[in-house]
C-alpha cells in the first residue's frame, strides 16, 4: 500500500472510529469523500498546519458540514494540533471536535456550517474578499495577497436555493479563485437524488459562467488533483469539479442512504478494516503515514515563510500601503474621530437618509468598510458616494448582490471572516426573512456583520401587506447574539452604527422610509440600549412610556397632553432592547424603575417581546395583524399609532394597577 493510500485509507478509519465512539455522526461522506480531502490537503491547499491562521493561506470551507470527522481527521493527521484524544471526544460537550465545524472552536475551521448550501456561499465571500484586498495591494514587483478558496459540498448542498444564489453571483462576478469540490455521491438521507433531483448541476454551472470540470472517479488521487490543476489555471470564471464518488465506500453499505446520517455499527467496521487492508489499532496513526505528512512539512512551512519574505519586501518599497494593509487588517474604527456623525440635521429626515450619510461619512475614513444591496441601493440608501460599482472588471466598493437576499448575508459573512474588511448588506425589512439562516450564522459566530434593513414598519405604506414588516423585528430580536437597532432619528442612527462597528457580533440597523423629527433629547446614551429621553416630574412618574422608531415622537406629544391631565409620565426611548437586557441591574432600574407597573409599549410591530418591560399590568400600541395597501399616514392611522391611542393606553394601565393594588391591599387586611 503506497504512502497515499494508506492516508487516505488512516482518514477514513479515523473519521468512522470517531463517529462510532460517539455513536452518532455522517460516515458516508468520511468514507467517500477521502480522497478528495487528501489530495487538496497534501498537494494543492496553501498552508501551514503549524499556524492555520496565516493571512496568505488558501480557504477551505466545508460546506457539507456533517462531514465534519473527515475534516477533523485531516487537521489530527496533517498536524494542526487536534489530538487523538480530541478525536475520540467527537460530538461531546466542550470538545474540540463538534457536530459540525464551528468558528473559534477548531483550528482551521474558517466559518461555521451546518445549514447546507451556507458554506458555498460563505466561499464564494471569502473569494470575493481575495479579490478586493489583491487589487488594492497587490503591486507589479510584489504581490502579498495572492490564494484560492476551496469549498467541499455534496448533493444536498447543490439542492439549496442558496448555492444557485451563490454561485449566480460568483459567476456573474468571475471569481476565478473560487474552486468547489463537489462530492456527487447521488445519495440523500431518502434514497437516491433520482428521486428529488435530476437536474445537470454542470450544465447549470455552465449557464452560470462556471467552469466546470469532471473527475469519473473520485477514489484516484492523480485524477483529482489533475482537475484542481486546471481549476487553478482557469483565470476568468470560477470552477466547479463534478466528482463521483461512492458514499460510504469500502463499508458493507456503500452506495446506500444507510450509511448518511448513523454509525456503521461494529460488524460494519470490521468489514471495513477488511475491505481496506487496514491493520492500524483504533484512532492510531501509521508510522508510515506519520513520516510521509512530515515530508510534506517543510512544504508547507516555506508557503508562511515565502509570504513573510513578500511581506518584509513590501514594508521596505511600499511602507505606507504597508501601514495601510495592516489597518485594513485590524479593521478598527475610530469613532472619536467622527463626531461629526451625531449632529443634527436642519430638517426632518427618514433615518435611511440619516443612515446613508453617516455610512458615507464612516466609510470615507475607512475604505475597509465594504458592502452593498438586494438591488435596492438607492431606497435602502447604502451607496458609498464616489466608491464606485465592485465587478468583475471594477474594484469599486459598492457591491451589487442582486435579489438574493440569502446568498447576499452568507457572502458577508465570508468577507467578513477572510479578514480585511467590514462589510455590510442591505435589504428591506421583511425580506430578512429570506436571509435568516444567514443572519443567525452571524448570531452564531459573534461576527460583526452589518445588516441594514430599510422600510421598518407599517410605514411602507400603499406597497400593501406583502411589503409590510409587523413580526419582522421580534423575529430578530429572537435570534440570539445580535443586536436590533430601530433608532428614533439621526443622533441614535449614528450610535447604532458606532454600537455596530465597535462591537463582537451582528447588527440589525432597521431604519425608516418616512421623514422622523429630529429630537433633542436623543444621543449616544443610545448606546445604552435604553435611556429617559423625557422625565417626569415627580420623583416616581405616574406612567411610564416606552417606544422606539417613529413612535418615540408618538411618546413625547402624548406626555405633553397627559401633563395637561395631570398624569406625569416618563419617556424612555428603547432603540436597542439585547443592550439594555445586558446593563447593570441598577442602571436598569434607573431607566425602568420597578415600583411604577403603569407602563405603556409604543411600536409598530408585534407586541409579544414588549410584555418583558411592561409587565402584566402594562399595555401595547403595537401591531398584532397583517397590514393593508394604504398611504402611510392613513395606515399609521387606522391602526391606532396616534396620540389619542397611547393616551388612552396610559390612563387605562394607570387605572388597572390601581386596581392591583387596592386588591393586594385588601388581600393584605384580611390576612391580617
Amino acid at each position: 500500500m503506497t504512502n497515499e493510500e494508506l492516508t487516505v485509507s488512516t482518514l477514513r478509519m479515523l473519521s468512522t472510529e470517531a463517529i462510532e465512539k460517539a455513536k452518532s455522526g455522517h460516515p458516508g461522506i468520511c468514507l467517500g469523500a477521502a480522497p478528495i480531502g487528501f489530495t487538496l490537503f497534501a498537494k494543492h491547499l496553501k498552508h501551514n498546519p503549524k499556524d492555520p491562521a496565516f493571512f496568505d493561506r488558501d480557504r477551505f470551507v466545508l460546506s457539507a458540514g456533517h462531514g465534519s470527522a473527515l475534516l477533523y481527521s485531516l487537521f489530527h493527521v496533517f498536524g494542526y494540533g487536534l489530538t487523538k484524544e480530541d478525536l475520540m471526544r467527537f460530538r461531546q460537550h466542550t470538545s474540540k471536535t463538534p457536530g459540525h465545524p464551528e468558528y473559534g472552536v477548531t483550528a482551521g475551521v474558517e466559518v461555521s456550517t451546518g445549514p447546507l448550501g451556507q458554506g458555498v456561499a460563505n466561499a464564494v465571500g471569502f473569494a470575493l474578499a481575495e479579490r478586493v484586498l489583491a487589487r488594492r495591494f497587490n503591486k507589479p514587483d510584489c504581490t502579498i495577497v495572492d490564494h484560492y478558496t476551496y469549498a467541499l459540498c455534496g448533493d444536498g448542498c447543490m439542492m439549496e436555493g442558496i448555492e444557485n444564489e451563490a454561485a449566480s453571483f460568483a459567476g456573474t462576478q468571475k471569481l476565478d479563485k473560487l474552486i468547489v469540490l463537489y462530492d456527487s455521491n447521488r445519495i440523500t438521507i431518502e434514497g437516491s437524488t433520482d428521486l428529488a433531483f435530476t437536474e445537470d448541476v454542470g450544465k447549470r454551472h455552465e449557464a452560470l459562467g462556471w467552469q466546470v470540470l469532471r473527475v469519473n472517479d473520485g477514489e484516484s488521487i492523480d485524477q483529482i488533483s489533475a482537475a484542481i490543476t486546471l481549476a487553478k489555471a482557469e483565470k476568468q470564471k470560477p470552477s466547479l469539479i463534478i466528482i463521483n464518488t461512492t458514499i460510504g465506500y469500502g463499508s458493507p453499505l456503500a452506495g446506500t442512504c444507510k450509511c448518511h446520517g448513523a454509525p456503521l455499527g461494529a460488524d460494519n467496521i470490521k468489514a471495513l478494516r477488511k475491505a481496506l487492508g487496514y491493520k492500524t489499532p483504533a484512532f492510531d496513526v501509521a508510522p508510515q503515514v506519520t513520516d510521509y505528512i512530515a515530508e510534506l512539512a517543510p512544504a508547507f512551512a516555506k508557503y508562511e515563510s515565502d509570504w513573510n519574505k513578500a511581506v518584509k519586501t513590501y514594508k521596505t518599497k511600499y511602507p505606507e500601503d504597508y501601514e495601510e494593509f495592516q489597518r485594513w487588517r485590524k479593521g478598527n474604527i475610530d469613532f472619536a474621530e467622527l463626531d461629526c456623525i451625531y449632529d443634527k440635521p436642519q430638517k426632518d429626515e427618514a433615518t435611511r437618509a440619516s443612515s446613508q450619510r453617516i455610512l458615507n461619512a464612516i466609510a470615507e475614513k475607512n475604505p475597509f468598510v465594504v458592502g452593498g444591496s438586494a438591488d435596492l441601493a438607492t431606497s435602502n440608501m447604502v451607496v458609498i458616494n464616489d466608491g464606485g460599482d465592485m465587478s468583475a472588471e471594477e474594484g469599486g466598493r459598492n457591491i451589487h448582490f442582486g435579489i438574493r437576499e440569502h446568498a447576499m448575508g452568507a457572502i458577508c459573512n465570508g468577507m467578513y471572516l477572510h479578514g480585511g474588511l467590514l462589510p455590510f448588506c442591505a435589504t428591506f425589512t421583511v425580506f430578512a426573512d429570506y436571509m435568516k439562516s444567514a443572519i443567525r450564522m452571524s448570531a452564531l459566530m459573534n461576527i460583526p456583520v452589518v445588516y441594514i434593513l430599510s422600510h421598518d414598519s407599517i410605514g411602507v405604506g400603499e406597497d400593501g401587506p406583502t411589503h409590510q414588516p409587523i413580526e419582522q423585528l421580534e423575529m430578530l430580536r429572537s435570534i440570539p447574539n445580535i443586536k436590533v437597532f430601530r433608532p428614533a432619528d439621526s443622533k441614535e442612527t449614528a450610535a447604532a452604527y458606532e454600537s455596530a462597528w465597535t462591537g463582537k457580533s451582528p447588527t440589525a440597523i432597521v431604519l425608516s422610509r418616512q421623514s422622523l423629527k429630529q429630537l433633542d433629547c436623543t444621543g449616544t446614551d443610545a448606546l445604552y440600549g435604553g435611556y429617559i429621553a423625557a422625565d417626569s416630574d415627580k420623583e416616581t412618574p405616574d406612567v411610564i412610556l416606552i417606544s422606539n422608531g417613529s413612535e418615540l415622537a408618538l411618546a413625547l406629544d402624548a406626555k405633553k397632553r397627559l401633563a395637561a391631565d395631570k398624569i406625569d409620565a416618563r419617556v424612555v426611548s428603547m432603540p436597542c432592547k439585547e443592550l439594555f437586557d445586558i446593563q447593570t441591574v441598577k442602571y436598569r432600574e434607573s431607566i425602568l424603575p420597578s415600583n411604577v407597573r403603569a407602563r405603556v409599549a409604543v411600536e409598530a410591530g408585534r407586541s409579544v417581546g414588549w410584555y418583558k418591560y411592561v409587565g402584566l399590568d402594562g399595555e401595547c400600541c403595537c401591531i398584532d395583524t397583517f397590514g393593508m395597501s394604504a398611504p402611510a399616514n392613513i395606515m399609521f392611522e387606522i391602526c391606532g399609532f396616534n396620540t389619542d391611542t397611547v393616551i388612552k393606553l396610559a390612563k387605562k394601565t394607570i387605572k388597572n394597577c390601581a386596581k392591583a393594588e387596592a386588591l393586594i391591599g385588601a388581600a393584605k387586611e384580611n390576612d391580617q
